[in-house]
Order: C-alpha cells, then structure tokens, then sequence
C-alpha cells in the first residue's frame, strides 16, 4: 500500500503538471488559472448538490427499513470524486467529474464494489451484522 501511495505522491504532480502546460500553451496563463479556479467551484458545487441528493435517498431507503448499501458506495463515488475536484489540476478534475456524474459513477462503483468484495474474501475486512 506504501509503494501506491509513493507512486500517486510521485506521478499524480508530474501529470497534472504536464496538463498545466498543455493547457496553458493553448488558452494562456490567465485562461488557464481561471479555468482551474472555475472547475473548482462547479465541482464543489455539484459535489454539494449530489451529496444531498444521495443522504435524502439514503434517509428515505432508512425510513422504509431498508439498508442503504448503494447509497453508501455512490456517497463514497461523490466525496472521493469531490476531493479529487478541489485539488489543482485538469486530469484530477476530470476524474472527480467522472466520480461526481450520476451517469459515469455506476462505472466507479462496480469497481468499489468488486475491491470491497475481494477485500473480504481475503479477509483484510470484516464486517458484523446483528
């Protein structure tokens, strides 16, 4: 796990460097720092939007007893995706777009989902039911 996160301290600054470049080559400095202060905003704000929509779906699912396992895993999708959003940079930003988006987030949570289930069957995490 230490190697993942030295390769992601490593390579994510390298590549969103490089989309700095590329980016400001075409558009200019200005352009570009508005455009990073802009996806900022909007992904903040979609973030907020679909957090609430997800914790109003999960309390509804809660009220007619049901477990908000979805929910769960999509509000996961949408706070990673957030965090990705406020961090500098355009390929962060179009991945936490991607987190964030109702139509692209059943694609991250099949893969939560498929991590989680092989994290179990291994035995790395364990859960209690009542």
């Amino acid at each position: 796990m230490r190697k993942w996160i030295a390769g992601f301290v490593v390579i994510v600054p390298l590549v969103e460097f490089w989309g700095y470049v590329w980016v400001g080559e075409r558009l200019g400095v200005g352009k570009t720092i508005f455009l990073t202060l802009a996806t900022s905003v909007i992904g903040l704000l979609m973030m907020q939007f679909e957090g609430r929509k997800l914790m109003t779906d999960a309390k509804s699912q809660m009220i007619g007893n049901q477990i908000p396992g979805k929910m769960m895993i999509e509000g996961l999708c949408v706070f990673g995706g957030g965090i990705l959003l406020l961090i500098p940079g355009f390929v962060t930003d179009a991945i936490g777009f991607t987190m964030v988006f109702p139509l692209t987030r059943p694609l991250y949570r099949l893969l939560l989902m498929k991590w989680i289930g092989k994290k179990i069957k291994d035995g790395t995490i364990t859960f209690f039911r009542r």
